[in-house]
């Protein structure tokens, strides 16, 4: 037997999901064969793993159709739930920069291993959107499938090869599976090589400009609200580097972004904050280390030192993996002479 939580804002909402004498919880409890439990603003779904992915999905597409419209027609109800159980195809494909989003109802046939029948095509189930997001290279996909089968993931490669965004979105599904309850990102408050003063605010303002990148992604992959409401509930916490001493994380889904502009000691740090039932992903692209010469880069440490240890992955991306604009990857590969001269001369 299998469970799992939905959460609602309020128990309105529910009430409107279910509709009226809670016919279309009828006719998704009926279908799919689950059991539904309601406590409070949660709804706790009770089945095999394939019934209770299902039916997850199922209410969480229910749901995005109320918001949108306020209402829920007995037609619409039918249909999705019709799409799910028959793996009828009703997507529309979302190109990001970093990875490939589908969204809809798309699903291959049940495997029977609930909520892990994404691994085999290495695709991330994003479960409250509706959506997956695609690896689109060998490299991403090797580094997905590293990400799910260890406890602590280093990433190196190039800018626009997905680091950030697969790690994010490999976050928010660990997050909806119920195998973390929290998602802490991080990252070090290391100019690139600019001296930018004095900043204004209080100080999630003045880690605005070095957390972006991890915003963004995160709101590309949840949106702007579910975000929103997410960070007010201290579900995702949005860190600078230095603020992580001294603290153990259980159940949490660790991302370390911009991990090359880390010293030795930091990173030694940062993987130590690692509790039980928690994941680290640390990323960096070695080639835009703002670090002083003299200063040795954690990350490129730490794939060295610790690359032998069982449950740590290394993954190296490369020009393939980089899927922005083509003329990224020839930007890239037209600056990589010179870096690497430059990495030469740190290490010397």
């Amino acid at each position: 037997m299998s469970e799992a939580t939905i959460n609602f804002e309020n128990q309105d909402l529910i009430r409107a999901l279910f509709g009226e004498r809670d016919r279309h919880l009828r006719k998704v409890r009926d279908s799919v064969g689950i059991e539904v439990v309601i406590r409070g603003d949660e709804l706790h779904l009770f089945g095999t793993e394939v019934q209770v992915q299902h039916g997850r999905e199922i209410f969480a597409e229910l749901q995005i159709l109320l918001e949108k419209q306020g209402m829920l027609r007995d037609g619409e109800v039918v249909r999705v739930i019709e799409a799910h159980l028959s793996g009828g195809s009703e997507t529309a494909s979302n190109h990001a920069d970093d990875a490939v989003i589908v969204r809809g109802t798309a699903r291959s046939k049940p495997n029977g291993n609930g909520a892990k029948a994404n691994a085999s095509d290495g695709s991330i189930n994003l479960f409250d959107r509706i959506a997956k997001i695609h690896p689109r290279t060998p490299g991403q996909f090797k580094y997905v499938e590293a990400i799910r089968q260890s406890d602590i993931t280093l990433s190196i490669g190039p800018a626009g090869s997905g680091k950030t965004y697969l790690a994010v979105a490999m976050a928010v599904n660990a997050l909806r599976q119920d195998q973390v309850r929290k998602i802490v990102l991080v990252r070090p408050a290391v100019e690139a090589g600019e001296r930018l003063g004095f900043l204004p605010g209080d100080m999630h303002a003045k880690l605005n400009p070095y957390l972006r990148p991890l915003l963004d992604s995160l709101n590309d992959i949840l949106g702007f609200e579910q975000v929103k409401r997410y960070l007010e509930a201290d579900v995702i916490e949005i860190v600078p580097l230095a603020y992580m001493r001294g603290r153990t994380l259980n159940s949490t889904f660790m991302i370390l972004d911009e991990g090359q502009n880390t010293t030795i000691t930091q990173m030694k740090m940062f993987l130590t904050r690692m509790g039980q039932e928690s994941k680290i992903v640390v990323t960096g692209d070695v080639t835009q280390i703002d670090l002083p010469p003299e200063v040795p880069s954690g990350l490129i440490d730490a794939f060295g030192r610790l690359g032998h240890l069982p449950g740590l992955s290394c993954v190296e991306l490369t020009t393939q993996d980089i899927v922005r604009h083509r003329l990224v990857g020839e930007i890239v590969k037209a600056y990589d002479g010179d870096q690497q001269i430059a990495q030469k001369r740190r290490h010397k």
